[in-house]
């Protein structure tokens, strides 16, 4: 018998489980900077004992490179998703990477590749829901590519617009102009200095790929559904003057008005939010107009909140159209009647546009998608003959 009162044997076994035990259960939790906690075995010294002073450095891409049987160069290669490496060796890398869990320093990669892996995009205003979505669309077809996206909010001001533009272009691989307002001769003369660069709903000759909404025919479609409900008095609520999907509005309005010459139509300078559009309601309400066309659906919830403000009916007293369908229309009283632009594909287009750019393809030809009608309970049959015989004076467009 020993001291502890076992047998030899005993003893023997008893010290085999301890030790298993020990590096079993000995644990440590290792920080690697900027990255995550991650628990791993500590260092057992002989006779079972834990290592007070284990190792807590990260991996590196030479262990990677020991552990895979493959060059330095090979590791960074697989690393940086280049598909000339071999799949078996890739493969290889990868298995050991994952073992030892290793991750690629973001900073060294961009070195390596003279890439921030970071496309920028401009917005002229964050809290438009619409642009919103752009970059919805946008940044998850970036990221299933490796990508992130920097953010820039011009707010609406143009004289800003050039800078800000710039300023995001050097931070970045490439820039996405999201509607932009600044004159077209100022676009077309920056556009070279930015590239690779894309455009969301606006045009330019200086040949860089666009991606926007057929603003034109959507708001074409919108008139002939009201012209279809027998209104022929109409107010339509314009946006930014320098806004080229205002330009586009307009145009559409007055050939609107042109294909019907029974139609009076009278343009009120309104504005992009909420609050501009129930400023306009005295303007609405005096024009003697059965039915108002809103620049979009933030205009027209803020007119529809107003005109129900003033004891009056939607669509009895006034039909009111939106434009883009952001969420909230569907929850309005009544619910907005609008045209539904596809937002997070044209975002989703927009990167695929650079995406092209960034490897090294020449700019595309110019792609529009179609918005589609949708018809809600803000719309109905004009009320009242008296009202139809009311006198107007038409204002032109543009």
């Amino acid at each position: 018998m020993t001291a502890s009162g076992c047998a030899p044997g005993e003893t023997r076994q008893q010290e085999g489980a301890d030790r298993a035990l020990t590096r079993r259960f000995a644990m440590e939790t290792v920080f690697y900077p900027g990255r995550y906690y991650v628990p791993r075995p500590a260092r057992v010294q002989q006779g079972g004992s834990v290592d007070p002073h284990p190792s807590t450095k990260p991996p590196k891409i030479v262990d990677v490179a020991k552990r895979a049987g493959v060059s330095l160069s090979t590791v960074s290669r697989v690393m940086n998703q280049n598909p000339t490496v071999d799949p078996v060796l890739a493969a290889r890398v990868r298995k050991a990477a994952k073992a030892l869990n290793y991750h690629a320093s973001p900073l060294a990669r961009s070195l390596v590749l003279g890439r921030t892996q970071t496309v920028s995009v401009v917005v002229p205003d964050l809290g438009n829901p619409t642009f919103q979505a752009i970059l919805r669309g946008l940044s998850r077809a970036a990221k299933r590519q490796g990508y992130h996206v920097l953010i820039a909010d011009s707010a609406e001001a143009v004289a800003e617009e050039g800078v800000l533009a710039v300023e995001s272009r050097r931070r970045s691989d490439g820039l996405v102009l999201c509607a932009p307002r600044m004159e077209q001769s100022e676009l077309d003369a920056l556009l070279p200095s930015l590239e690779p660069v894309v455009l969301v709903n606006r045009e330019s000759s200086a040949g860089v790929p666009t991606v926007a909404a057929d603003y034109r025919s959507a708001l074409r479609e919108l008139g002939e559904h009201l012209y279809g409900l027998g209104h022929r008095r109409f107010v339509f609520l314009s946006g930014v003057p320098g806004s080229a999907s205002n330009r586009n509005r307009l145009v559409a309005v007055d050939e609107f008005r042109r294909a019907h010459e029974d139609v009076d139509v009278q343009a009120l300078e309104c504005g992009v939010g909420f609050e501009d559009g129930a400023v306009a309601v005295d303007a609405v309400l005096d024009s003697g107009a059965t039915a108002a066309l809103a620049y979009n659906d933030l205009v027209a919830m803020g007119l529809l909140s107003a005109v129900t403000e003033r004891g009056l009916r939607v669509p009895d007293d006034l039909s009111i159209v939106g434009f883009d369908d952001i969420p909230f229309t569907k929850y309005t009283n009544p619910p907005l009647t609008t045209s539904s632009v596809p937002a997070e594909d044209i975002g989703e287009q927009a990167w695929v546009e650079m995406s092209s750019l960034l490897a090294g393809n020449s700019a595309r030809h110019p792609v529009y998608f179609r918005p589609r009608l949708v018809v809600r309970a803000s719309t109905a049959p004009v009320q009242g003959a008296e009202k139809a015989a009311a006198p107007m004076v038409e204002h032109p467009l543009g």
